[in-house]
C-alpha cells in the first residue's frame, strides 16, 4: 500500500455499517452518520487494488466547497457538526482530517441524476445508435465532445456492488420516484449543473457531465448527498485546449479509464494493478481540479 494514502477504515469508536465504491459510512446516532472518503478508486463499477494519494481529501473538499455555494438551488446532508462531536480518539481523527463529515441520516433515493452538457461517453455511443440520448432526442450531426444545445437530464440506475449503473428514461425515473419527485430532481439536477458550469467555465473548467444523489427528509423535501461535482463524479475538461470532434484531456478519473481500456480487462473484479506513473497522473490530476475550481474569482 502506498505510504500516506488510506484504503480502508476500522474506526474503534464507532460502528461500520457500510462500504461503498469510496466511502465508508459510520453510524453516530439515530439522527447521523459518519462518511470517510477513502483513497480507493473505482471505475467500471470496479473497485481498483491501488489507491490514489489525496484522492480522498480532494473530493470532500470539493464536494463541501459545492454544498456551501448550492445551498439556495437545494439543502444538503451535511450538519455543521465538527468531527470532534463524534469521534475522540486522537489518531482516529488524524487520520479523517478534511476526509470525513458529520451528515444527517436520509432516505436516499433509488436512481443516479446524471446531467450531460456535451455530447461523450455512454451519451456518444446511444447517439450514435440513435440519434438520441436515453430517449432524448438531438439534433442531427453532433461530433463527439460537442457542447449540446441546452444541459439534458439522463436519470441511472443505482447497481449493486459489481454491477453496472443503467441508463434509464425519464418515463423509467418517474415509475421509480413518482412523477412529482421525479420532476423536480431533474429540474435541480439541471440548475445545480448549470451553475456549477457557469463556476468552473470561470476558472478553465469545462464541466461535460456530472451526476448527483438525492434523499428525501422525514417531510419530503429533496436534499443533495452523497458528493457534488467531483473528479470522481464528473468528467472536467481543460477549457482552454477543448474542441469538438476529440475526446479532451481531462482532470478526471476519465484518465483512468482510458489507461485500463488498453489493457483488455473484462471490467470485472478483480480490477488490475495499477503502475506508478499512472496513479501519480491521476492525483496529479485531481489535485489540479481542486485548485482551479476552488481558487478565488479574482485570481
Amino acid at each position: 500500500m502506498i505510504p500516506g494514502t488510506l484504503y480502508r477504515t476500522a474506526l474503534g469508536s464507532l460502528e461500520r455499517i457500510h462500504e461503498g465504491k469510496v466511502r465508508d459510512i459510520y453510524a453516530v446516532d439515530a439522527a447521523t452518520l459518519l462518511i470517510v472518503t477513502t483513497d480507493r478508486m473505482s471505475a467500471f463499477d470496479v473497485v481498483l487494488p491501488d489507491p490514489i494519494p489525496q484522492k480522498g481529501r480532494v473530493l470532500n473538499q470539493i464536494s463541501s466547497y459545492w454544498f456551501e455555494r448550492t445551498g439556495h438551488i437545494v439543502p444538503n446532508h451535511l450538519t455543521g457538526l465538527p468531527l470532534e462531536s463524534a469521534v475522540r480518539d486522537p489518531g482516529e481523527l488524524a487520520l479523517l482530517a478534511n476526509r470525513a463529515v458529520i451528515v444527517r441520516r436520509l432516505r436516499a433515493l433509488p436512481i443516479e441524476a446524471v446531467v450531460r452538457g456535451y455530447l461523450i461517453g455512454s451519451g456518444w455511443k446511444d447517439y450514435q445508435r440513435t440519434g438520441s440520448v436515453c430517449g432524448i432526442a438531438l439534433p442531427h450531426g453532433l461530433k463527439l465532445a460537442e457542447r449540446l444545445p441546452q444541459p439534458i437530464f439522463t436519470p441511472a440506475t443505482k447497481a449493486a456492488a459489481g454491477a453496472h449503473d443503467e441508463n434509464i428514461s425519464f418515463a423509467q425515473a418517474e415509475d421509480l420516484l413518482g412523477a412529482r419527485l421525479a420532476g423536480e430532481v431533474r429540474d435541480t439536477a439541471i440548475a445545480l449543473y448549470r451553475f456549477a458550469a457557469q463556476h468552473a467555465e470561470k476558472r478553465g473548467i469545462l464541466i461535460a457531465d456530472t451526476k448527483f444523489e438525492f434523499g428525501t427528509d422525514p417531510t419530503g423535501r429533496l436534499v443533495l448527498i452523497d458528493e457534488a461535482l467531483t473528479p470522481d463524479s464528473s468528467r472536467f475538461w481543460p477549457a482552454d485546449t477543448y474542441r469538438a470532434g476529440i475526446s479532451p484531456p481531462s482532470f478526471d478519473k476519465q484518465f483512468i479509464r482510458d489507461y485500463l481500456e488498453t489493457l483488455g480487462w473484462n471490467k470485472r473484479a478483480p480490477g488490475p494493478r495499477l503502475p506508478a506513473d499512472i496513479i501519480a497522473k491521476t492525483s496529479e490530476k485531481y489535485l489540479e481540479a481542486l485548485a482551479r475550481l476552488t481558487r478565488d474569482e479574482a485570481a
